[in-house]
């Protein structure tokens, strides 16, 4: 069976303070706003979704065990940018076996990655 696209869907207590994270800070364009839950485009055919954990489908958990990556070229101008927001727990730049990246978290907890592959042809198995 063909797919068109993907959601992940992170959930929260409170998605107001959220939203704002989402939208301002991160720059996510919003496409849906369901009361309950909001989607935004992070890429082309890229989606990722914030649900009331009060009222959706699961319920919000105290800490998380998942790990939201965005994959961009410009890793160092995110950094700076989330650097300069005072993003929570943003570590330094780092150089790992496959990528270049970093880590922050968002204002529940989240934890979320931005990094680019070194190697073009893995780059490329993604586009």
């Amino acid at each position: 069976m063909k797919t068109d696209y993907a959601i992940t869907f992170f959930y929260y207590e409170d998605i107001v303070p959220i939203a704002r994270f989402y939208e301002e800070t991160l720059g996510f364009e919003l496409v849906l706003d369901q009361g309950l839950a909001r989607i935004y485009r992070v890429a082309p055919n890229s989606y990722f979704g914030i649900v009331d954990g009060n009222r959706g489908h699961l319920r919000h958990q105290p800490q998380s065990a998942a790990l939201f990556t965005v994959v961009a070229e410009d890793v160092e101008g995110w950094h700076a940018k989330l650097s300069a927001a005072g993003v929570p727990d943003l570590t330094e730049l780092r150089r790992g076996r496959f990528c270049d990246h970093f880590f922050f978290r968002d204002p529940a907890g989240y934890a979320l990655e931005i990094q680019r592959f070194h190697d073009p042809a893995v780059a490329a198995l993604f586009r």
